[in-house]
């Protein structure tokens, strides 16, 4: 199986997600599971990189050439597919990624985390997903989502497609 993790390329964060990617990249790789990342060295892409590969298992990641030196790639990487832009990054992870999980991170994870959960919903696949936050750098986006869903602006069964787990446990359950 092929987990697909989107999450921070930021230089400058607290050294705990740094240790939450590290830390999920062991759980995957400790599951047999191999991962499918953006392809960067650095930041949490970086650690949960070198997380799954401590375990033995494989990484391949997905990298456009325009962003080769800015994420520094993983030279590491048991494959690296360097592909022409951001678009056709997201559709070669959806398309090697057997299932999902989101760590905390800025504006790209949060585009690539809500169109995989689009694509779930409009039925384009049926991979889980799992959002890993247990620092809670997500809980006001759930709030919001929680409140649009009060507001009736999220459709029936769309806030089911997400297991959003507190725990590296619970995200790694949720995609079994």
């Amino acid at each position: 199986m092929r987990i697909s993790v989107y999450c921070s390329s930021a230089p400058d964060i607290d050294p705990a997600f740094l240790e939450l990617a590290h830390a999920v990249g062991i759980a995957i790789g400790s599951e047999g599971w191999d991962l499918v990342w953006g392809g960067g060295a650095i930041s949490m892409m970086g650690a949960v990189a070198r997380g799954v590969r401590s375990t033995g298992q494989q990484t391949i990641g997905v990298i456009p050439e325009k962003l080769l030196a800015l994420e520094i790639e993983d030279k590491e990487s048991t494959e690296l597919h360097v592909v022409s832009d951001m678009r056709s990054r997201k559709a070669k992870i959806e398309e090697l990624a057997d299932a999902f999980i989101v760590l905390p991170g800025g504006i790209g994870t949060l585009e690539e985390f809500f169109e995989i959960w689009v694509g779930s919903y409009l039925k384009f696949h049926n991979k889980p997903i799992a959002v890993c936050d247990p620092h809670g750098a997500f809980a006001p986006l759930k709030g919001a989502i929680d409140h649009l869903t009060e507001l009736k602006f999220m459709k029936s069964g769309q806030d089911h497609l997400v297991t959003w787990a507190t725990t590296i446990d619970g995200a790694i359950n949720a995609l079994k």
